[in-house]
C-alpha cells in the first residue's frame, strides 16, 4: 500500500511538469498552454482542498499546488510555487 502510495504521489507530481515542458516546446508568439486541476471532499473524516496548476507562455513558465485538510486533530496544508520569466526582446 506504501508503494502504491508513492507512486500516485510521484504521478501526480510528474503531470504538470510533462505538460509544461510539452507546451514550452509548442509555444509560439502569442499563445500559450496551461493546466488546472481542483478537488475538495467534505464528509465524516473532515474537509479538505487542492489545487495544481501549470502555465507556459512566451514570457515565461510557473507551477503551483497546495493542499489543506481539517479534521478532529486540527488543520493542515502546504504549498509550493515556481516559476520563470524571460525576456524576449
Amino acid at each position: 500500500m506504501r508503494a502504491l502510495k508513492r507512486v500516485l504521489a510521484v504521478g501526480a507530481l510528474t503531470v504538470p511538469l510533462v505538460i509544461g515542458c510539452a507546451g514550452l516546446a509548442s509555444a509560439t508568439e502569442g499563445l500559450d498552454a496551461s493546466f488546472g486541476q481542483g478537488f475538495f471532499v467534505a464528509n465524516q473524516n473532515g474537509a479538505g482542498a487542492a489545487a495544481v496548476e501549470s502555465s507556459v507562455s512566451p514570457e515565461g513558465v510557473s507551477h503551483a499546488d497546495f493542499f489543506v485538510w481539517s479534521d478532529d486533530t486540527g488543520v493542515t496544508g502546504g504549498f509550493t510555487g515556481s516559476g520563470a520569466t524571460w525576456n524576449n526582446g
